[in-house]
């Protein structure tokens, strides 16, 4: 067979996505590779369709049990022959698996990398002819990289151990620096480097500020995406429990998933999810990284992530399918306060400094007014145009700015007069004229200050607070006290001046918006038969229902209505394995 008729066979696509077939011609020519494409661009593939062509097994080494679960499962569910091998499976499992990759039985093999330096799996890997490795997420190799991970750093033993063994590196996410990193630690002999542009097309990116804890914009967000599934980021378990509670006693089917739930509670939450029985989870960064689930339609981050590559990661698992969808970041300062205390209590080491500067890189986005794909692709070393109507600061009209200077000063005036000993909202209780117990207590009402800034609300002056902080004029000290920067003096006497997009001063209901439909003409009465149809056989076999077939497969069949298996077989992600398992069924409720 061709590698177009496995591509069309086995995997349901008619052509390839750009770079991918530069890239298995280059394994089917035994060079090293080094890949760095987005999620979503189709990295598999571009290891599972070549290992069809050549003689031997592919070992796939990854980090993400969760995701090698799913791999295998959807390559068997395509007529693949793959295993896994974990501490998920018992003993007797394990030896079968050993018995078959003996007899050349299997084509792709799953482990993670501690495995790899167990000495008996190393002399059965001696035993097997492999035509060459894959090493997933291969920026875990690079300390420079966002998930350093000791067992990655290891992996330089394959090519001392299989020196003619083919490595074939994949990562979604690199800047020049660690893609060097990687390159001179697995030892890759003169690769093949192949780096696809970073921006995602049907991804439109939204950043706001966030209004006091975030949940009323969540609920707004998500009334945009009734019925669709969606991942939600928060920072700690106890957040996470908190908005998944506010989600439910609003109607939403959400559930909560952090570290400290039983193994079973989130395995059952992990099961549904990709079943598509639980619209949305609310987790801290814990979950989704795993997850091969295509029709994620939105994630959204109710905290500042720490760095721009797990921002990037994290919103790369929606919209996996190509179909639109979107993204939200809701960030204040008080993150960035959180995030350096994380950092602060590392350990001295370089990578400490570099942390930092990693935190930096993401406040500046968070706040940037440019377009964020473009902002997202420079800090990767990419140069994009700019996206025009996929991320808010394109889309959006010229933000009017006001001249906050004057309440500035105020504030920052009321910070000194309280001899910078004091928080956020003591020192807006004092210009709000507070009879607080505390401010009469400490004789606070007879300051100059106290009671001039009656005329803003208490979140208009934590906004211009955040300005404050955000522009480094001010910094928050042990106890979340607040203290003039020398920047902050400056402006207090007068040198600068301060301004701020008007909307942030006022908390403006958002206009409604117009519920993206992905094929104009599809049957939506048909679709909905299609997906009960695909629950029931998904449900059958014990597999999820995006392994049947993905929603954009069944879009395209409510929409071309085939009456024949030649006309299934135009239909986009239905190859000749898919049809003879699923066909029949679907052809028999379209005619």
């Amino acid at each position: 067979m061709s590698k177009f008729e496995i591509l069309e066979d086995y995997f349901g696509h008619k052509q390839f996505r750009p770079l991918q077939e530069e890239v298995i011609d280059a394994i089917m020519h035994r060079e090293d590779v080094l890949m760095v494409l987005p999620t979503g661009g189709g990295k598999s593939l571009c290891y599972q369709l070549p290992t069809l062509l050549m003689e031997g097994v592919t070992v796939v080494v990854s980090p993400l049990l969760a995701l090698m679960h799913d791999q295998v499962t959807a390559l068997k569910a395509n007529g693949i022959s793959a295993a896994m091998l974990s501490s998920m499976q018992s003993l007797e499992e394990s030896q079968q698996i050993e018995a078959q990759l003996r007899q050349s039985e299997i084509k792709l093999l799953y482990v993670a990398p501690e495995r790899l330096t167990n000495a008996y799996f190393l002399n059965l890997l001696h035993d097997l002819n492999i035509n060459f490795f894959v090493i997933d997420e291969a920026h875990c190799v690079s300390e420079w990289g966002h998930e350093f991970r000791e067992n990655y750093r290891r992996l330089s033993l394959l090519k001392a151990q299989f020196p003619t063994v083919p490595i074939a590196a994949f990562t979604a996410t690199a800047t020049k620096m660690v893609e060097e990193d990687i390159v001179a630690n697995l030892g890759l002999q003169n690769p093949k480097r192949v780096r696809g542009s970073l921006f995602r097309e049907n991804l439109t990116i939204h950043a706001k500020h966030r209004i006091k804890d975030g949940k009323e914009q969540l609920l707004a967000f998500l009334k945009l995406h009734e019925g669709e599934s969606g991942i939600v980021y928060t920072l700690s378990r106890k957040s996470t429990e908190s908005v998944a509670q506010f989600l439910q006693s609003k109607g939403v089917e959400a559930r909560p998933y952090h570290a400290g739930l039983s193994t079973e509670e989130k395995n059952g939450t992990y099961r549904d999810f990709v079943a598509d029985k639980v619209q949305i989870v609310v987790a801290t960064i814990a979950f989704g990284m795993g997850i091969d689930k295509s029709n994620i339609r939105f994630v959204v981050h109710m905290t500042m992530p720490k760095t721009l590559e797990n921002y990037y990661q994290e919103i790369g698992r929606a919209g996996r399918d190509g179909l639109e969808s979107e993204t939200l970041l809701l960030f204040s300062a008080a993150d960035i306060v959180q995030q350096k205390m994380f950092i602060e209590d590392l350990p001295d080491i370089p990578y400490k400094a570099h942390a930092f500067n990693k935190l930096d890189s993401m406040v500046r986005y968070a706040n940037s007014e440019e377009c964020r794909h473009q902002s997202i692709a420079a800090y990767f070393d990419d140069t994009i145009a700019t996206c025009v109507d996929k991320c808010d600061n394109c889309a959006a009209p010229e933000s009017e700015k006001i001249d906050i200077t004057e309440p500035a000063r105020m504030l920052l005036s009321a910070i000194a007069r309280t001899e910078q000993k004091f928080g956020l909202h003591y020192i807006v209780d004092i210009l709000r004229g507070s009879r607080e117990q505390r401010i009469l207590q400490n004789g606070h009402d007879n300051l100059s200050v106290y009671g001039i800034g009656e005329k803003y609300s208490k979140a208009q002056w934590l906004t211009i607070g955040d300005k404050l902080l955000e522009l480094g004029a001010v910094e928050i000290g042990e106890f979340k006290v607040y203290r003039l920067t020398t920047f902050g003096v400056e402006v207090l006497k007068g040198k600068h001046t301060v301004l701020l997009k008007k909307e942030r001063l006022s908390v403006k209901q958002s206009a409604p918006k117009r519920k993206v439909t992905y094929f104009d003409d599809y049957d939506a009465e048909l679709y909905d038969k299609l997906r009960k149809l695909r629950s029931h056989i998904a449900s059958e076999n014990g597999i999820p229902p995006y392994i049947v077939f993905s929603d954009k497969t069944l879009k395209d069949l409510s929409a071309k209505k085939p009456q024949s298996k030649e006309e299934m077989l135009e239909v986009h992600g239905i190859g000749e394995v898919k049809y003879e398992r699923y066909g029949e069924a679907f052809l028999a409720l379209l005619t």
